[in-house]
């Protein structure tokens, strides 16, 4: 029984294109939605005073996730939308490297079925991109609904 369906979605309308499915699949099932967002990961170096030597400043590695925001907004939009036809939606906020990371959250949260598009080899969009769909088709545990985006 499909009871959780994972949604990766990157900002892109090519993604986009599998929310009709998310919705029809989503009402029929009675499937809890994971709209999910992958941002990259950005590693820098930020001052910091070493408490070890007061008034010494050291540059420490740290790393922070971009666009965690817009990656909200996004969601909630999609979400808003999807609200009311879909029993329950939620959404996740990931950074990390988009393909690893999708088939990480596939493999140990419990995820039924995932549903991404695919439009083959012309792409820009880094979800839609075929290399992203054949790493989670490869290393996921879990169905995988293609849904090939229009006009590809």
């Amino acid at each position: 029984m499909i009871k959780k369906i994972l949604v990766p979605l990157d900002g892109s309308k090519l993604a986009e294109c599998v929310l009709p499915y998310v919705e029809e699949m989503g009402q029929k099932l009675g499937a809890q939605v994971v709209l999910v967002s992958i941002t990259d990961r950005l590693k820098g170096f930020w001052p910091r005073e070493d408490p070890s030597r007061p008034g010494e400043i050291k540059m420490i590695p740290e790393t922070v996730c971009s666009v965690d925001e817009q990656a909200g907004k996004y969601l909630d939009g999609v979400a808003a939308n999807l609200t009311g036809k879909v029993v329950n939606v939620t959404k996740e906020i990931i950074c990390g490297k988009t393909a690893e990371e999708l088939t990480i959250y596939a493999n140990t949260q419990h995820c039924d079925l995932a549903i991404m598009s695919n439009h083959g080899r012309n792409g820009s969009s880094k979800l839609t991109h075929g290399k992203v769909l054949q790493y989670v088709l490869k290393n996921a545990r879990i169905p995988i609904l293609v849904v090939k985006a229009p006009g590809c």
